[in-house]
């Protein structure tokens, strides 16, 4: 399902929290540096209210500032790092990407959806791309990535379609899957085949190959997928190489979801 959150009555929701947390998620790499009033546009705040929050975020170590200006402070990685510290699914696949990786010479990733976003949780990097690849953290639009596209296959068909309502689809390269219709079309060969294949989509050259991580229930908890340089080999011989070894991996996760 693509909304796992429980619902919430009125009096329990605190939109003084919401709030700080919408001023955090508004710095990105398209806006590293903003003033009050234009945390106060992203965030629908107005300049007064959107200055309380981001004096109080720098006043708790959040944020930077230089009067003026407000960046993000390297204590906002506490967040994202207690939750690959506690989380539970990222242990439990860490030692199957190590295996992939051993049985296959190529990083190996465990993948989530959030929102547009695949994020990679956790690697198991190969001695050949030591400094290669994502990293826990790492957010890249789900629709040119194979675990993106290997977690919206594994979705019922209600949710796929909701998640594609209404969604513009960025061209990265010549190869992005960029139209809603081509999208789903590939979607669902990769449902029926039970793994998702993304070439050239972001990178030129480089290949991604993921597998959907499916419980006893068959519900998706995520993707485990490896990436590679195309020009090493052809298709077909890289699917051989690689995906009996995620398979693998992917069956002795099911009794473990």
């Amino acid at each position: 399902m693509t909304d796992l959150s429980p619902a919430l009555a009125a009096h329990e929701w605190i939109a003084g929290l919401e709030k700080g947390l919408s001023v955090i998620e508004a710095f990105d790499a398209d806006h590293p540096r903003m003033s009050a009033t234009e945390v106060g546009r992203r965030c629908n705040l107005t300049r007064t209210a959107a200055r309380r929050y981001l004096k109080t975020l720098a006043h708790l170590g959040y944020m930077g500032s230089d009067g003026k200006l407000y960046w993000l402070m390297p204590r906002t990685l506490r967040l994202g790092h207690a939750f690959i510290e506690s989380a539970r699914l990222p242990k439990l696949v860490q030692p199957h990407l190590q295996r992939i990786t051993q049985g296959t010479e190529e990083i190996a990733y465990l993948g989530v959806l959030d929102g547009d976003d695949t994020i990679f949780l956790a690697r198991s990097g190969s001695p050949r791309h030591t400094a290669a690849g994502y990293w826990p953290g790492t957010r890249v639009p789900a629709q040119i990535t194979a675990a993106g596209m290997a977690i919206l296959a594994s979705w019922p068909d209600s949710d796929l379609d909701d998640w594609l309502k209404g969604r513009n689809l960025t061209a990265y390269t010549s190869y992005t899957l960029a139209s809603t219709k081509g999208l789903r079309a590939a979607l669902k060969v990769y449902r029926q085949q039970g793994w998702a294949l993304s070439e050239q989509q972001l990178d030129l050259n480089y290949r991604g190959v993921a597998v959907p991580l499916l419980d006893r229930n068959n519900q998706v908890h995520g993707a485990i997928s490896v990436t590679m340089p195309i020009n090493r080999e052809a298709t077909d011989h890289a699917l051989q190489r690689v995906l009996p070894v995620m398979m693998e991996a992917a069956k002795g996760l099911r009794a473990l979801l």
